[in-house]
């Protein structure tokens, strides 16, 4: 069956949720049809199953009979909503809508094409579009249904996300003073979320009101450690010390803010290039930017030098560019230090170098907050252990991050939960194709087997061999000559 074209169906999650059909409200008033509807909504095109649906229903305790009562269930939805919308799939249901159908996918459509708008450098059309997902919402989603409380918990992260996005562009337009009053609703709303505190100052002193931006400081302070123990972040500390010193930079209008400077840090690929579907497959599988997918963010690809394995990782980065249009970061981490990676981090992102603090530690927050809302993808080249790794990890949920190196990095997979890739010798095919490429010409099949039993399906042996034997060649050819 195809998506619901033509039935005139809405799904309405964004607060109290409501089914419409060509304009009238469809009446569904047992809890636990709307716990299974709103499920089923909020998985789209994607079969829900019974456990899953059983887990919504009844969290913790559920009924022998519960499979049976979601059946039950389900045939009276159908009922209401009419034969064909809510379809049998193994291992469940699910429902397919019509485009801008459900207001939680207009939603996200609206935020995803604002951040287009905003890396096109059009920040007065990405606020319109911000502001337009925004007004969708009409209340709390689901407050009676305790086992889509994630799926909630997940909803009002991007709300407040995308809310932050749209005040940080309206301060950089210049509509500080109009926005301070939402500021302050957002911070009572909210109190913990520093960014949103952070933005308030901002927006406050570039106001003239550089006294409540130092006072809405000192609130935030005496709150966090009230209520948590804690004193400001690094990033807000350091807008803190700016303020004090009535910094120039904190009145200009940045020509670069994130979101617009692309970083393409990522070297040429090592040519020619033969082998790893598996290992590639396995980086699609685990590396796709899917945010709804419970995915590791990070991978370590180690083994031993020569190997492959920043072959491997550049060849995936740039086939998979496009899945990462916020940017592509490199670094060679063999004789870097962590905190000069992150100064030339952020200098690519578009920070200012005035604007770039000297503690490490701020340098770190600063960088995770400039990566929180982008997709990128980043490349870490020879790594020595987890310790260089870990302060250097962006902050966005959508960034993905590909390690080499020879050590297995137990630590970093311990702590992070990164997946692991151990990369091995070239099949004995893909080793003798690896070979052919390499030696064309008088080289003959003698010294691509010689070259084959010494590399051992090491590919960079495989090119050093190689380049010896043409090197040979080409002084027997000269000086025949």
């Amino acid at each position: 069956m195809g998506p619901l074209t033509d039935d005139g169906f809405r799904f309405l999650v964004l607060g109290p949720m409501q089914v419409l059909r060509n304009g009238a409200e469809l009446r569904i008033c047992a809890s636990r049809e709307l716990a299974i509807l709103a499920s089923l909504v909020l998985n789209a095109g994607r079969a829900v199953s019974v456990d899953r649906l059983i887990e919504t229903v009844w969290t913790e305790s559920a009924p022998s009979s519960a499979r049976r009562q979601i059946a039950i269930c389900v045939s009276r939805l159908r009922r209401v909503l009419g034969a064909g919308v809510i379809e049998t799939s193994s291992p469940g249901y699910l429902i397919r809508p019509a485009p801008d159908s459900i207001d939680w996918l207009r939603f996200q459509s609206l935020v995803a094409r604002s951040r287009s708008e905003a890396a096109g450098k059009n920040r007065e059309q990405a606020v319109r579009l911000l502001r337009e997902a925004l007004a969708l919402w009409r209340g709390n989603p689901f407050e009676d249904i305790r086992g889509l409380r994630y799926d909630v918990a997940r909803m009002e992260e991007s709300r407040l996300e995308a809310a932050e996005a749209c005040l940080e562009l309206e301060i950089e337009l210049g509509h500080h003073h109009e926005v301070v009053p939402e500021l302050l609703a957002l911070v009572a709303e909210h109190p913990f979320r520093e960014r949103v505190r952070a933005q308030l100052m901002l927006a406050q002193y570039r106001a003239g009101r550089r006294a409540d931006a130092l006072r809405t400081y000192q609130e935030t302070r005496r709150y966090l450690r009230d209520q948590i123990g804690l004193e400001p972040g690094p990033a807000l500390r350091h807008l803190h010390e700016r303020i004090l010193r009535d910094e120039a930079g904190l009145m200009r209008q940045p020509a670069h803010r994130a979101g617009i400077v692309v970083p393409s840090q990522l070297p040429p690929r090592v040519l020619p290039f033969v082998g790893r579907g598996e290992e590639l497959a396995a980086l699609d599988a685990v590396l796709r930017p899917d945010p709804d997918a419970a995915l590791p963010g990070t991978t370590v690809l180690s083994g031993p030098a020569g190997i492959g394995k920043t072959a491997l990782a550049l060849r995936w980065a740039h086939d998979r560019a496009d899945w990462f249009p916020d940017g592509h970061l490199f670094a060679d981490l063999a004789e870097t230090e962590p905190a000069a990676v992150l100064g030339r981090f952020l200098r690519a992102l578009g920070v200012p170098r005035a604007d770039i603090p000297a503690d490490r530690d701020e340098k770190v927050a600063l960088f995770r907050s400039w990566t929180a809302r982008r997709r990128m993808v980043v490349v870490f080249d020879r790594a020595q252990d987890a310790a260089q790794v870990l302060p250097l990890l962006p902050g966005g949920a959508n960034c993905r991050v590909i390690v080499t190196s020879t050590d297995p990095l137990d630590e970093l997979v311990a702590r992070q939960g990164a997946h692991r890739e151990f990369v091995r010798p070239l099949a004995a095919e893909a080793a003798r194709e690896l070979a052919g490429l390499l030696l064309t010409g008088p080289a003959g099949a003698q010294a691509v087997t010689d070259l084959l039993a010494h590399s051992c399906g090491n590919p960079l042996r495989l090119r050093m061999g190689a380049a010896r034997i043409r090197s040979r060649a080409m002084s027997v050819t000269t000086g025949s000559g």
